[in-house]
């Protein structure tokens, strides 16, 4: 089951993508449901188990070729949690180049874990600012992507696919110099407004699989900067929700990204940063691609207004 957020007179509503390519409402599928996918996360597996029952029938929505998504959670409850250096190739790609905290020379025993606050979030096709005048160092970061169904705390890693409803792509945009500018502490760099790019839908874990054996790419203007596969992982699912929830209840609508492979812009020869106009793919197999655009941030006219129409495009 993909379930998607889709935009019906700018308003967010949730949607099943349906075999014939459409998006139906899911409050048109089962009465009475809820439609905000948040609300339908919460809402639990009775009525995930009804949904799936319905998608494989369900038809003649608003077509897909068209259609206007947000995020699939397009207003996250709390952070986004976040894995770093964890694909064995993008660890040894960066290393001295991350800053400060630079002198592990493999990767440590623990993940290394930090966040993104809730204005990252934006959805397929949304733009992504740049962030000029601060910086001229824009990354990208194509990212398998979950998203917790059932609520847990010190989840052990035996039953952490439990607490699993699906998963989605992100783009953990970086600015790379304010990220290695605050004592080795990557938060600041992480997160500026609009960067971070989810979509385009959820794809439920029973349609998924082995979520380590799925080719993760980046594409830049159509040439492809990451190629991986996320059988790279250093840290895998199971580990990455167990220190998660480690003295920390995880809820339904938690969102973590795992980690990026090699071929971000920064460890290129020469670097390669993010201009205004260009268009970035990320994708994930099984789940699809992750479509954005970067543009210029007018300070004069940004407000939060235009914060959540960039997040509603």
């Amino acid at each position: 089951m993909r379930l998607a957020t889709l935009l019906v007179d700018g308003r967010p509503r949730a949607a099943i993508l349906a075999p014939d390519q459409t998006l139906v409402p899911v409050d048109e599928l089962v009465t009475g449901a809820p439609d905000q996918v948040l609300d339908i996360l919460v809402a639990g597996k009775p009525l995930w188990q009804q949904l799936a029952s319905k998608a494989s029938a369900a038809r003649d929505g608003q077509p897909l070729n068209g259609a206007k998504l947000a995020a699939p959670i397009p207003t996250v409850r709390r952070n986004l949690f976040c894995v770093g250096w964890n694909y064995l190739e993008h660890f040894a790609e960066g290393q001295g180049m991350r800053g400060p905290n630079d002198d592990a020379q493999q990767i440590p025993d623990f993940p290394a874990l930090f966040s993104k606050q809730p204005n990252c979030v934006v959805g397929p096709e949304a733009p992504v600012w740049h962030p000029a005048p601060i910086s001229d160092q824009l990354d990208w970061e194509v990212e398998l992507t979950i998203v917790i169904g059932t609520a847990g705390r010190d989840i052990p890693e035996e039953r952490a696919y439990e607490h699993i409803f699906g998963y989605t792509v992100a783009n953990d945009v970086s600015v790379r110099d304010v990220q290695r500018r605050h004592g080795g502490q990557w938060f600041k760099g992480k997160n500026f407004d609009s960067h971070c790019p989810l979509g385009p839908w959820i794809v439920t874990s029973d349609e998924i699989g082995d979520p380590h054996a799925l080719r993760i790419t980046l594409r830049v203007n159509g040439a492809t900067k990451q190629d991986s596969n996320t059988s790279y992982m250093a840290f895998r699912i199971p580990r990455i929700i167990k220190e998660v929830s480690t003295g920390l209840r995880l809820e339904p609508g938690d969102v973590i990204l795992t980690g990026t492979p090699s071929g971000v812009g920064f460890a290129r020869k020469p670097r390669e940063f993010l201009k205004v106009g260009d268009v970035m793919e990320a994708e994930v197999e099984r789940i699809g691609v992750l479509r954005n655009t970067v543009a210029a941030y007018d300070p004069t006219s940004a407000s939060s207004a235009q914060l959540s129409a960039a997040r509603a495009v």
